[in-house]
């Protein structure tokens, strides 16, 4: 597939200028140079042309908010004057793969400050004796080479794969943010819960203590009861007495 349409393709009915990270890995390049990449993709900070046949990098065009540009493999020996002029913003540079000899071809990148990472795997100048330590010399604004810094210390994730974890540190914030929000909800909802409960067994315990006191009313109407009785019973037998006292006369 050839460079044009599978930009194309990448846009998917998109503004360039939407775009914050563009990869055109292996397809083709016409004539060794870049096609459809223009200064509309402003707000492009990582591109990737792995393997597509470059050399060179001419075509580029500016590209303020760049901090991360892939080109290994491809066929580049030269001209990185262009990436000095329009990648002032540039961080970290992949060049493994390409036809660099000589340290001095590597000398327009000293005009690019804020430059953190270069990678030269494959590449012939490489093979030069000193090549560390000449790289670090002519770089000083660089931090790690290949992967590992003056000291040989091996460069973290984070300054390894550089925007692309910006963005997943941002993304799992926000999912720990979410989770927190969701713990807070569950905690509430449980606490909902068992203020429901003691509401039950509090007026549980008042029906019941009311039940309670009711029965004792009842008992004590029954006694208070039971002596009127007894006693209405009395005088009934005291006048069935008096009856008989009458007949008797």
């Amino acid at each position: 597939m050839d460079m044009k349409k599978r930009l194309s393709l990448e846009l998917r009915h998109r503004s360039p200028s939407e775009l914050k990270e563009l990869v055109l890995d292996n397809c083709r390049s016409s004539e060794g140079k870049m096609e459809g990449i223009t200064d509309e993709f402003s707000n492009l900070e990582r591109l990737s042309l792995i393997n597509v046949g470059l050399t060179s990098v001419a075509e580029l065009p500016k590209l303020q908010n760049l901090k991360k540009l892939e080109l290994s493999d491809n066929r580049i020996s030269g001209g990185l004057e262009v990436l000095a002029e329009r990648l002032v913003n540039l961080t970290h540079l992949n060049l493994s793969g390409n036809k660099f000899k000589d340290i001095s071809t590597l000398e327009p990148l000293k005009k690019l400050p804020q430059l953190r990472s270069l990678d030269l795997f494959n590449c012939e100048v490489t093979n030069l004796e000193d090549y560390k330590e000449s790289i670090f010399k002519l770089l000083p604004q660089l931090t790690y080479l290949d992967g590992y810094d003056i000291d040989d210390c091996e460069a973290s994730d984070s300054e390894g794969d550089g925007v692309e974890d910006e963005d997943e540190e941002e993304g799992e914030s926000e999912d720990f943010e979410d989770e927190e929000d969701e713990d807070e909800e569950d905690v509430v909802a449980e606490e909902d819960d068992d203020d429901d409960d003691e509401d039950g067994e509090v007026n549980g315990d008042v029906d019941s203590e009311d039940d309670d006191e009711d029965d004792d009313d009842d008992e004590d109407d029954d006694e208070d009861s039971s002596p009127t009785k007894g006693e209405k019973r009395k005088r009934d037998g005291e006048d069935d007495d008096d009856d008989d006292d009458d007949d008797d006369k």
